[in-house]
């Protein structure tokens, strides 16, 4: 009940994103006289268009985040004036940390149940964020650590990671659609032949196959692209752990992180999932070859404590 619920709520936040989007293009394009199906609107329209698909998804998924994180995740927001002894050391430490990083409003700060050792920031701005922490992380921790994690988590929302990645996400997408539409176009005249202008179904639906198919290919270029600066963003959140925190606290809660997932240990099929579950959200990363790392969303852990033991942080962002 529980996955279908989520299920749900994944599937109605992306139809209401689509049509939001789709309302925004299609104002826009009347507005500018772009026919969306020719290219009577030229290159330049065409790729204003495809801009505007880029952001304004990537905006909407922002504003949507904490929201989003919530549902998904079943993070229960904790209330500031709690009196439970756990929830109390939680709000404590993230506005502590978020007070020494020059936060003037303080982050929610949510709870919930998991085995996997994990923590997330997300949040459309500095004064509309999130930080949500496991309860197999408050478990598997000592309050050092802890607060490692969660300096870890502030640096990312002082830094604006969200929105900077956002950026990014949103000009590789606009790039992904523009060359998949140029290049489907150039496909189909060349199927077609010159005199040939047949809009039938069966024209539409190789259209289609040719678009889904080019537009997976950038997807998958671009994403190395956004992934390569979401690594460096790591290395930026370490940096800054270390500066709210401690460096050796950064480096603890980054060294218990690698006894739990990376040390060689038998494995089950639960196991597995734990840590296929870690990667949504991505507190640690390991590299399983070089083309694998070009996906990698975080570095590897190994290369992250070695930064901060030698201080060569400041040379990876």
């Amino acid at each position: 009940m529980t996955f279908l619920k989520r299920f749900g709520y994944f599937i109605i936040t992306g139809i209401l994103v689509a049509l939001t989007v789709q309302l925004v293009v299609g104002f826009v394009a009347r507005f500018f006289g772009i026919n969306l199906y020719s290219m009577s609107g030229g290159y330049a329209g065409l790729f204003v268009l495809c801009l505007i698909w880029g952001f304004v998804g990537s905006f909407i998924s922002l504003q949507l985040s904490r929201w989003m994180a919530k549902r998904f995740h079943g993070v229960e927001v904790i209330d500031p004036n709690t009196h439970n002894q756990t929830e109390r050391k939680l709000i404590d430490m993230v506005y502590r940390i978020a007070r020494s990083a020059g936060m003037d409003t303080m982050p929610e700060v949510g709870y919930y149940q998991s085995a996997d050792v994990n923590a997330f920031a997300t949040g459309p701005s500095k004064s509309r964020s999130l930080v949500a922490v496991s309860s197999g992380l408050m478990n598997s921790m000592n309050d050092a650590e802890i607060e490692g994690v969660l300096a870890h988590e502030i640096a990312h929302i002082v830094n604006g990671d969200m929105v900077t990645l956002t950026l990014i996400q949103g000009i590789v997408n606009a790039f992904a659609m523009f060359f998949a539409q140029i290049i489907t176009m150039a496909v189909m005249n060349a199927i077609r032949g010159k005199d040939d202008d047949r809009r039938g179904f069966g024209d539409f639906m190789l259209r289609q196959m040719i678009y889904t198919a080019v537009s997976i290919v950038f997807t998958l270029l671009g994403s190395i692209v956004v992934n390569y600066f979401s690594r460096q963003r790591e290395f930026r959140a370490d940096a800054g752990g270390a500066r709210f925190s401690s460096q050796e606290k950064m480096t603890a809660a980054l060294m218990k992180l690698q006894r739990v997932y990376e040390l060689p240990q038998a494995k089950s099929e639960d196991d597995e999932e734990g840590q296929d579950k870690l990667m949504a959200f991505k507190i640690s990363g390991k590299s399983k070859g070089a083309m694998s790392a070009l996906f990698m969303t975080h570095p590897p852990l190994e290369e992250r404590i070695a930064a901060l033991r030698n201080r060569t942080y400041s040379q990876s962002i």
